[in-house]
């Protein structure tokens, strides 16, 4: 790619991010109330369409992304906030509060928003968010997740992707590229939930205190439906 070239799509880019954070912000307790309901689609939905269980109990950490927008025309890009909670001693803990952006990643065709749920069945990809920005496909490699009864047969041996993604909008599960797509720790949200200085780890390890009844169902969420 000419100098030049990337040069005007950093720019189209960056003229996306205003109207793209306008979109997507939500104050953090919204972000969890959505972050509940999403799971709560794509979980219990009808058995042919739902996230298979037994792929969300062996996960390592797992994150919901509500509503993330794809702007643009010529330049695209996709901007997202959200939560990420991960698995110790077989507990979910409380959940970060992430955030990501990317230039050129997107969903297929005609689809501007969708709801998008990452499950990670390494550590590797959270030890890079918790120790700062971390790339999809850079740090880890990713794939569709299957979903409904066929999922134990799927991933048995023929899927070995660290990350499995999944999107759906308008009920329907959608096609989304995230490779390139950059996630870090959305410190502003974590402050505004857990108070000042608190770091990532720390809220991963269990040291928070009077953590909002929002934040809470969703880690009792994440624990109700890998404990079936």
């Amino acid at each position: 790619m000419s100098p030049r070239l990337f040069s005007l799509l950093v720019l189209g880019f960056m003229t996306l991010l205003p109207s793209m954070a306008a979109q997507a912000a939500d104050p953090p307790r919204k972000q969890a109330r959505e972050a509940v309901r999403v799971l709560r689609d794509m979980v219990e939905d009808a058995p042919d369409k739902s996230l298979p269980i037994d792929m969300l109990k062996n996960a390592h950490a797992i994150a919901v992304i509500p509503k993330m927008v794809k702007g643009g025309f010529v330049f695209s890009g996709t901007k997202g906030e959200g939560l990420i909670s991960i698995k110790h001693d077989g507990v979910w803990s409380n959940p970060n509060f992430i955030s990501l952006a990317g230039a050129g990643v997107g969903f297929q065709a005609g689809i501007q928003s969708a709801d998008v749920i990452l499950v990670f069945m390494t550590d590797r990809g959270v030890n890079e968010i918790i120790n700062g920005k971390w790339t999809m496909g850079a740090n880890a490699g990713a794939a569709a997740g299957p979903v409904g009864r066929s999922a134990t047969a799927a991933t048995d041996g023929r899927m070995n992707a660290e990350i499995y993604t999944y999107a759906r909008a308008k009920g329907l599960y959608a096609g989304i590229a995230l490779d390139g797509a950059h996630f870090s720790i959305d410190d502003d949200s974590n402050e505004a939930i857990y108070g000042p200085g608190i770091t990532a780890r720390r809220i991963f390890e269990g040291g928070v205190t009077n953590v909002p009844s929002e934040v809470v169902e969703f880690r009792d969420k994440l624990e109700e439906y890998t404990s079936r």
